[in-house]
């Protein structure tokens, strides 16, 4: 196998019920090795800010894809991130020759052939790189978001269903970032179909 076309396939914001999935893959460069690379959740803030740029710079390629509320209730989470991990392995130039997939799973319709690893954004490197920009990216985004939607605090929880974004939910009800699917957002918009 070719080691310098090997993609790292990873996500953020699986389980928030507001805002989109980011969805990264990259393709690291063997010749320029990124010095501190480490699971997105176990890196602060300020690391992962610092490694992003750097990762666009260094790798050989690198694809971010978002998957959006809306095709969130359309296909349920798993399948929409799945689709969305299939766009950007596909949006990829150079094409890579293998993917490393966090999870246990695979998305259908891959540009090459593909494992899936558990904990893979804790073991291998372009899946770590792919972790950090997802996340980074889904970060910046919900910042942005909060000055859309104030008051339901994104900047902070990120749409987690943390009790305050609940609490917010219940006062403010949902906005058009929310996740319709997701039983929180849809108690709130039909509570008698609930019952």
């Amino acid at each position: 196998m070719n080691r310098r076309l090997v993609a790292g396939v990873d996500e953020a914001g699986r389980g928030p019920l507001a805002g989109p999935v980011a969805v990264a893959a990259v393709i690291l460069d063997p010749a320029r090795p990124l010095a501190g690379l480490g699971d997105s959740k176990a890196l602060s803030p300020s690391r992962r800010e610092t490694l992003a740029p750097l990762i666009r710079t260094q790798a050989l390629a690198w694809h971010l894809e978002w998957v959006w509320p809306a095709e969130i209730d359309r296909l349920n989470i798993l399948h929409a991130t799945m689709a969305g991990m299939s766009r950007a392995l596909h949006a990829l130039e150079p094409a890579p020759v293998h993917a490393l997939v966090d999870g246990n799973r695979l998305p259908k319709d891959l540009p090459c052939p593909a494992e899936a690893l558990v904990k893979g954004d804790a073991r291998e490197p372009a899946i770590m790189a792919a972790s950090i920009l997802a996340k980074v990216a889904r970060d910046q985004y919900m910042r942005e978001l909060e000055h859309r939607h104030p008051g339901y605090g994104f900047a902070l929880h990120k749409g987690y269903p943390t009790p305050e974004h609940l609490d917010a939910l219940r006062r403010l009800g949902p906005c058009e970032q929310h996740r319709r699917s997701f039983a929180p957002v849809r108690a709130l918009l039909a509570p008698s179909l609930l019952g």
